[in-house]
């Protein structure tokens, strides 16, 4: 990270943890797939021994090709240390194995990533860990939601799916006040758009298998901070839980932050391009996008974003009606989950579905979230096709 730290984030989604120039050396990163290295003879068989300075050993502990992914992810996001993980889930999982344990306190988005939600409310309780379910937009419930065992605050902004903000500097001020950490999972931002660390946070957890990697082929999932709280989550959770990165996924990855720069522009471009056709259309009810006036957090998203994004919602209506209509009519656009890809991806998602079997939101909470989505929405990630097909796509399939 030394040798890029002063230029600038294009330069260092191409070069971020390369080694120095030298004859030989390969312009391209190779792949490593090996899994276990020769080691001199003194070296200590326990990962419990591993240093900063130790070789690489075993692919579990280390990988040479995933350290210099690791390295590169904390290079965008101004940390000091990355720690990989084999997909977005494994690494807030990881987190919160770390820094949770039994008589521990969590406050948790009430609203975010489907696996992350539904892990706090079916799996950590049965832990010994309580957790507090809040908007993390209204910085009074947060405040409210804080306690004296309290060990961590995490947020996801924006949120996944209905595009919500969190004001990550003030959100880490109270988390900080109460002697907790905060984690934000960026994803739906990548570090062109915002970085978490910047403003205060201590964690930024990425989906790697979205934005970052960009192109659908790979899972993978990271946390990057400072190294006096990375490293220890590398030492416990990275050596002994098992959920490393693939080599072979770190490869792709690397290849696809090469480019992150310049499809986060272009999807931006194409989403606030889509945005207003879909906002004019006489099918379309609403349309939520962080680039466009009419977002309910508007000031915030231009403060604390420096791009709008490439995720929208929109609302019909009668949304499953017309998820099948869609999923029936588009031909450019994929009816498919997940995000971030140079594919366009368009997925219906329910609020009655999604309330019973993830978010499990009710009273002022619920009306939170419906104000945002009606009774469901069609969240689409704007992939890198031409903007005026995509927008000849959607008015076609409508109808």
């Amino acid at each position: 990270m030394s040798l890029m730290k002063h230029t600038s984030l294009r330069t260092r989604a191409i070069h971020g943890g390369e080694l120095p120039h030298a004859p030989g050396r390969a312009v391209v990163p190779p792949l490593h797939m090996a899994n276990s290295y020769m080691t001199p003879a003194d070296l200590s068989f326990s990962a419990e021994d591993l240093t900063p300075e130790s070789p690489f050993i075993y692919t579990r502990w280390g990988n040479p090709t995933v350290a210099m992914l690791e390295d590169r992810v904390a290079s965008l996001e101004g940390a000091e240390e990355g720690l990989c993980f084999s997909s977005g889930i494994a690494a807030i999982t990881g987190l919160f194995a770390h820094h949770l344990g039994v008589g521990d306190h969590l406050v948790m988005t009430n609203v975010g990533y489907a696996g992350a939600v539904e892990y706090t409310y079916d799996m950590l309780p049965q832990m010994g860990v309580s957790v507090t379910h809040v908007d993390t937009s209204d910085l009074e419930a947060v405040q409210r939601a804080l306690r004296p065992n309290t060990r961590l605050v995490h947020i996801e902004t924006p949120c996944n799916p209905i595009l919500r903000l969190t004001d990550i500097a003030r959100v880490a001020a109270l988390a900080h006040e109460a002697n907790a950490l905060l984690s934000v999972d960026s994803t739906f931002a990548s570090p062109v758009i915002t970085r978490p660390l910047e403003l205060g946070a201590d964690f930024v957890v990425h989906s790697l298998t979205k934005y970052l990697g960009g192109h659908g082929d790979a899972l993978g999932g990271v946390i990057a901070g400072r190294s006096s709280l990375v490293g220890p989550i590398r030492a416990r959770i990275g050596t002994r839980v098992g959920g490393v990165l693939s080599p072979f996924n770190a490869w792709l990855i690397l290849r696809g932050i090469a480019t992150l720069p310049l499809r986060m522009q272009a999807h931006s471009d194409s989403a606030q391009q889509i945005a207003a056709m879909l906002a004019h259309h006489p099918r379309v009810t609403r349309v939520v996008y962080p680039g466009r006036s009419t977002h309910p957090q508007a000031g915030l998203a231009a403060q604390q974003m420096r791009l709008p994004g490439g995720m929208l919602t929109f609302q019909v209506a009668d949304g499953d009606a017309m998820a099948r209509q869609l999923q029936q009519r588009l031909k450019v656009i994929s009816y498919a989950v997940s995000l971030g890809h140079v594919h366009s991806l368009l997925f219906y998602i329910g609020t009655h579905a999604i309330m019973r079997s993830t978010f499990r939101l009710t009273g002022d909470d619920l009306a939170a979230y419906k104000a945002y989505t009606g009774e469901g929405v069609m969240r689409l990630s704007v992939g890198l096709e031409d903007p005026d097909d995509l927008c000849a796509d959607l008015i076609q399939a409508l109808g």
